[in-house]
């Protein structure tokens, strides 16, 4: 993924008010980031736990999602989850479930799609091995690293198609 500021980040969220993105937190140290080793950007908020985001390239630019997490969901620590994106498998709470309103007159009725992803949505470093799943005895694909790669994206393409569906067209 190429660099992106804050004023590009900002305006590229499609299912919140321009009021609710200029006064979202983006993720500290912006400009460090391993930028060549993200398709794309994804954090939570860490003043509301409940809060994530997600900045896609799609096309020419880029998209922005606003999540939520659900509260008080108590995960077992003894189960394994595994991220519908990345498909790296955590142990107890490194899944979670993030649901996006949708974009347009769909998310003002309150529609919403979610998916589990990696709890702290970095997917693309799960992918590339420049972090390791907390799971014990984690079973190593042998599916080529470029495979990978195009698998999460196209996952989470199809996630952010869903956000970005008009209202009855399918």
């Amino acid at each position: 993924m190429d660099p992106v500021g804050d004023k590009e980040i900002r305006a590229s969220f499609v299912n919140c008010s321009k009021g609710e993105a200029s006064r979202l937190n983006l993720p500290a140290g912006l400009p460090e980031l391993p930028w060549e080793h993200l398709d794309f950007l994804g954090w939570r908020d860490p003043g509301a736990p409940d809060r994530g985001y997600l900045v896609v390239p799609r096309g020419d630019g880029i998209v922005g999602v606003t999540l939520r997490v659900p509260q008080g969901v108590r995960r077992s620590f003894t189960k394994t989850t595994v991220c519908s994106v990345c498909l790296t498998g955590h142990p107890g709470a490194g899944v979670s479930l993030f649901a996006a309103r949708r974009a347009g007159p769909a998310g003002r009725q309150g529609n919403t799609v979610g998916a589990y992803f990696c709890a702290d949505l970095a997917c693309s470093l799960y992918v590339r091995g420049r972090k390791k799943s907390q799971l014990a005895g984690r079973h190593e694909e042998t599916l080529p690293l470029e495979d990978r790669i195009t698998r999460t994206v196209l996952n989470l393409d199809g996630f952010v198609e869903k956000v970005l569906e008009l209202e009855g067209e399918r």
